[in-house]
């Protein structure tokens, strides 16, 4: 822990032209006290370390001098390129590599570039977690992205979702994990049980147990493609239904931000053109028919349901106690 904290501090140093010892002891999370023993730890070990007293003082290195030790690590090189995500950094317990390696990359550019990191987290941060949504950390998710770093094979139990006689039930599996997907605050897994690959929401696993022994990865597995095919597949299953509406032009830009973007667009394509009324009718899939009452009714008086009668019904009957509220 020592020795890695004190290369941290060379790293620092190297990086800047001089440091206080209260800036040391904020970016090693120690008191300056411990600052000023590590200093002297390093000086006794000949690396050149020079403090500078009074109020403009602080620790420096001294004559240009530049550690051999900026090669980056495996881990820190991973999490390097996933710098841009500070929160799944430190959910997935990879936040110490990630600073390690910017501080690496750092030491070793140029005096002219080295504000280039601070000068782009200035400017550019990715909030993954959707509005209105407390993301919560799954207390499992760093031993899962261990043994995704590791290749490792996970024997697991898993909760299961999905209908209602397979939900809450526990099924134990032995997965081969191959990826972590972060959609809208939630985390998921990837991965290969026995010859097929699935996911599954991290948040659903309730017990997880690294195997000794690691899998081969399949080089020709994407991530990216993977997750677009199934999230793509998922979302039209949960389109069970089918509703009949007509829609205005405004209507009709609306429906895009009040359910499945892609199910309305397909609607609206296959739709005929306005009628002399600028009203257009067309065959909208939905998760359920409560679903569609509370995502249609945004809409107001830009949509008119046509079929099924009974959320017609519904909507008539909405709009007339809206009439009695505002008359």
């Amino acid at each position: 822990m020592r020795a890695a904290r004190l290369i941290k501090m060379v790293l620092l140093l190297q990086s800047r032209p001089a440091m206080t010892a209260a800036e040391l002891a904020a970016e090693l999370e120690v008191s300056e006290r411990t600052v000023t023993r590590d200093a002297q730890a390093l000086s006794d070990a000949g690396v050149p370390v020079y403090a500078e007293r009074g109020r403009a003082g602080g620790y420096r290195l001294v004559g240009g001098y530049r550690t051999r030790l900026t090669g980056l690590a495996r881990d820190e090189a991973e999490a390097l390129f996933l710098s841009g995500l500070p929160a799944a950094l430190r959910e997935m317990g990879l936040e110490d590599a990630a600073s390690a390696a910017r501080l690496k990359v750092s030491a070793a550019l140029l005096p002219s570039l080295r504000d280039a990191s601070s000068s782009a987290a200035r400017r550019f941060h990715l909030d993954a977690p959707s509005w209105y949504h407390e993301p919560e950390t799954p207390e499992l998710l760093p031993v899962i992205a261990d043994a995704v770093w590791d290749d490792r094979l996970l024997r697991a139990r898993y909760r299961r979702g999905g209908g209602r006689e397979q939900e809450g039930t526990e099924v134990a599996r032995e997965l081969a994990p191959y990826g972590l997907v972060l959609k809208a605050g939630v985390w998921y897994l990837c991965a290969r049980a026995g010859e097929d690959f699935r996911v599954y929401r991290i948040d659903r696993f309730t017990a997880v147990e690294p195997a000794e022994t690691r899998f081969d990865r399949d080089e020709s597995f994407d991530l990216p493609g993977f997750w677009d095919e199934r999230a793509a597949g998922f979302a039209r299953s949960l389109l069970r239904t089918e509703v009949t509406v007509r829609v205005s032009g405004r209507g009709a830009r609306m429906l895009a931000y009040t359910g499945d973007r892609a199910a309305a667009a397909a609607a609206l394509a296959e739709a005929p053109e306005p009628g002399p009324d600028g009203l257009r009718t067309l065959t909208l899939p939905v998760e359920s028919l409560d679903v569609a009452y509370g995502q249609l009714l945004a809409l107001g008086p830009e949509l008119e349901v046509l079929a099924p009668e009974s959320l017609r019904i519904r909507f008539a009957d909405a709009a007339e106690r809206l009439r009695e509220m505002y008359r």
